[in-house]
């Protein structure tokens, strides 16, 4: 069993190294177009391709989380997640990145409707209430969850002392 353990592991590392790789590929596309807005002059027209490379900035810290979440919760953890506890801290490290990510692309998609194209509005209004909703549902998950929490303190206590040590 502790094989099939380690190589779990193992195709952990390399799903958090494709993750790392993908976020490093949409920084420098990021870094490209906004070098490029920037030669063009400071305009209007840059100011849009400059948001834009911030959503994939944002995408860029949406894949950094994920492999930092999985590099530390299946490797150096080596955690199972099953507890009430885990589950709440797995999602939370999850969903924070992600609401945070879709939010800015959200505000980006509005910049660009409203500079751009006003009809593309109902799309980023569509994104930005599907993130209130997540975020809300985050926050009714999040409350739910604590009482199955208080049915395991020795779990909160572990998890604790595992944050402990990777800090």
């Amino acid at each position: 069993m502790k094989i099939v353990s380690q190589v779990f592991s193992a195709i952990h590392g390399v799903i958090a190294l494709l993750f790392v790789a993908a976020a490093i590929v949409l920084v420098l596309i990021a870094v490209r177009i906004a070098w490029a807005a920037l030669g063009e002059g400071l305009n209007p027209n840059s100011a849009l391709v400059v948001i834009e490379s911030l959503g994939l900035l944002a995408a860029a810290v949406v894949a950094l989380q994920i492999a930092q979440t999985v590099f530390e919760e299946e490797i150096v953890r080596d955690a199972q997640i099953s507890a009430p506890t885990r589950v709440r801290r797995f999602l939370s490290r999850f969903l924070v990145v992600v609401v945070v990510a879709l939010a800015i692309e959200g505000l980006v998609a509005a910049f660009k409707a409203i500079h751009e194209q006003l009809a593309e509005l109902w799309h980023a209004s569509a994104l930005l209430l599907s993130t209130a909703a997540l975020l809300a549902a985050w926050g009714v998950f999040v409350r739910f969850n604590r009482a199955a929490e208080e049915l395991e303190p020795e779990a909160m206590e572990e998890a604790k002392r595992e944050d402990r040590k990777l800090g």
